[in-house]
């Protein structure tokens, strides 16, 4: 390795340092986190739960509000939230109130038992997908307003780094978690996916800490063509 490789290396690694960019891991973290709830991990628990196979697939298309996300993501972009934003800035605001949701939602499918109560958990799934699906808007936003242009690539390959772990977490984790709890001790039990959930939506509180410990982007001065808006990056 020649001088001038090495110190681009170190160049590197001292901008992975920054906070900006070191927060995009968090980010990704819990922008991964909701997907898999949805898709293989609650199909898992349908299926264990004895729900026909049908239905179970029905359950995917709570994950399509990621695919039209781009419908209110110029509403997430230029709406202020009443009171979160006053408070915590309008992308922060926003990033707070989805994170909710998903917690929210989490809470609610982890109080619920789909062997009884299967269209509650179809809603609860919804509201995660939603909730999910807003959250990748707002961290987008954040994302391309918080740091000059040179350091975006840098700060997508840490979000993408934490998304893929926030993903292996609700996979693979939660998998282990319920077995843990007793979910292959014979026959169904649902104790131990409630705990499963609960302890993801504990999980959550990770992006939520990011929220609140960044500082909300200073967003450049009207009619600067070299700032997009959040709804560009949806589509």
């Amino acid at each position: 390795m020649d001088r001038g490789e090495g110190r681009d290396w170190a160049a590197t690694l001292a901008a992975c340092r920054q906070p900006k960019v070191l927060v995009m891991l968090f980010f990704g973290f819990s922008a991964g986190l909701p997907l898999l709830l949805i898709f293989s991990t609650l199909s898992l628990w349908l299926r264990d739960a004895a729900v026909d196979r049908s239905t179970v697939t029905y359950f995917s298309w709570a994950a399509l509000a990621y695919s039209f996300k781009f419908v209110w993501a110029p509403l997430v972009d230029r709406f202020p939230l009443p009171w979160l934003s006053a408070a915590l800035g309008r992308r922060r605001g926003w990033m707070l109130l989805a994170q909710c949701g998903v917690i929210g939602a989490l809470l609610w499918m982890a109080f619920t038992d789909p062997a009884t109560h299967l269209l509650s958990m179809a809603l609860a799934a919804v509201l995660l997908g939603f909730s999910g699906a807003t959250q990748d808007i707002v961290i987008d936003a954040y994302r391309i307003e918080s740091a000059e242009p040179e350091l975006q690539a840098l700060m997508a390959s840490m979000y993408i780094a934490g998304y893929r772990v926030g993903m292996l977490v609700a996979g693979a984790g939660a998998l282990k978690l319920a077995v843990l709890f007793g979910a292959e001790q014979g026959g169904y039990t649902y104790l131990a996916w409630q705990w499963t959930y609960i302890c993801m939506a504990g999980v959550m509180l990770v992006g939520v800490a990011a929220t609140l410990l960044v500082r909300e982007p200073q967003v450049p001065p009207a009619g600067d063509s070299s700032f997009r808006r959040a709804g560009d990056y949806a589509r």
